[in-house]
């Protein structure tokens, strides 16, 4: 097949652990790479963002990134970003030429609009293009935890069901996802569950391990926003000193740059100032960005990973962690109930409770043969389950069945309405 991503926001080639670079930038590379590694001409199309940026770069014999320049050639939040959507789809459908791809996969419900609209216009002219969507997060979700502080467009939920309503098929990421489109109006019948995987050749129980400060050390990763709940594991580092567990550090993973550049991260100095304020501040580490090759050596050296956001798509750090062979503290929410399992993989913990954080960490630093146990189970499921080559297959299936699919009345009907939604938004008509 030939297979067109776009990626909006997230391109595979940026740097992680900045506010808009995570653990989307990761899915598209390696879900990309998986598939051209299956034969499949692969194409991933990303907002250029920097000037210096060449149009193409291929990273394997049947994979390219191409940047499409879309609004301001410099770096733009992704909220920001709506109203760039038409120039985006212009410059897909003019790199496609008279040969569309049989796919057009659109990551992120911005980058959705994107290949609905490029789609429609190849459709016109009488060539086909089959709409996959992969949302990685929903405005509901995002609205229903952030309330008021949620920087989405106003115009995310309304265009976001369109999009759901309108693709050929939806590929959610877990299986909380399916309710939550359902109650957008998304049959079950269109939709097709493929997880985030994990790269098994780089993340592994076996290599480097990075050296400890104290006894005992806890590792959180992901981007520094609040959503991330960093603060609540730094919480639990206070609640651990006063059951007399104070020989324990913490290191967070994530910002942009490295640790001495974090001065100018807002999230990055609250965290600093309450750990200072809860008496810890010589427990926490706040590491910035760590390099994909370093990551694995971090994440040897914890006693356990802890995933604790409000809320969560999906969570590729839970099974780069159980690849490791650590075991993982996770929120009880979203993805991570899918893929930790408690009492097997690591312990689910209630959401926002850093008491049941801290209790969850005493367990496991308390009977070190059975956090060694948690971390065998779950690298035995993350290699039976998660393998990008199975995620690619999985996809691949998605794929096949929107191809085999006869397009039902609703899509193209939805699609007429969105011309005109998208055209009040200043963007390119479907």
């Amino acid at each position: 097949m030939r297979i067109s991503m776009v990626s909006e926001h997230a391109s595979p080639l940026a740097a992680l652990g900045g506010v808009d670079a995570g653990g989307q930038n990761v899915h598209v590379a390696e879900l990309s790479l998986a598939l051209a590694r299956r034969g499949h001409e692969v194409t991933v199309y990303t907002r250029r963002d920097d000037p210096a940026l060449p149009d193409r770069v291929r990273t394997d014999p049947r994979l390219e990134v191409v940047h499409i320049t879309a609004g301001p050639v410099r770096s733009v939040p992704k909220d920001m970003l709506l109203p760039y959507m038409g120039e985006l789809a212009a410059g897909i459908v003019e790199d496609w030429g008279t040969e569309p791809p049989d796919i057009v996969h659109g990551h992120f419900w911005m980058s959705g609009l994107a290949a609905l609209d490029a789609a429609g216009q190849s459709r016109a002219a009488g060539r086909p293009v089959q709409v996959i969507q992969t949302f990685h997060a929903l405005g509901t979700v995002k609205r229903r935890h952030q309330g008021g502080e949620d920087t989405s467009p106003s115009e995310r939920l309304m265009l976001e069901t369109m999009v759901g309503r309108s693709a050929d098929r939806i590929v959610a990421t877990c299986s909380d996802e399916v309710f939550e489109l359902k109650a957008m109006g998304v049959p079950g019948s269109r939709v097709s569950i493929a997880p985030c995987g994990v790269d098994l050749e780089l993340f592994t129980p076996r290599g480097p391990v990075e050296e400890r400060g104290r006894a005992h050390r806890i590792v959180t990763v992901g981007r520094l926003v609040p959503r991330k709940g960093m603060d609540l594991a730094i919480r639990a580092l206070r609640e651990l000193a006063d059951r007399g567990c104070d020989d324990v550090e913490l290191v967070i993973v994530g910002g942009a740059g490295n640790s001495t550049g974090l001065e100018d991260d807002p999230e990055a100095q609250r965290l600093r100032a309450l750990a200072v304020d809860l008496g810890v501040g010589d427990r926490v580490i706040l590491r910035g960005q760590v390099s994909r090759a370093e990551m694995p050596a971090v994440l040897r050296s914890a006693d356990a990973v802890v995933c604790a956001p409000w809320y969560e798509p999906f969570g590729i750090v839970p099974l780069e962690a159980m690849a490791c062979g650590v075991p993982v503290i996770a929120a009880a929410v979203g993805g991570l109930v899918d893929t930790v399992v408690d009492g097997k993989t690591g312990l689910h913990v209630p959401p926002q409770d850093p008491a049941a954080i801290a209790a969850a960490i005493a367990d496991i630093v308390a009977d070190p043969e059975w956090g060694r146990e948690l971390g065998d189970n779950g690298y035995r499921r993350v290699k039976a389950r998660y393998s990008w080559s199975r995620i690619a297959a999985d996809t691949e299936k998605a794929y096949q069945t929107a191809l085999g699919a006869v397009a039902p009345a609703q899509p193209a009907t939805a699609r007429r309405s969105a011309a005109r939604r998208l055209e009040s938004t200043g963007g390119r008509a479907l």
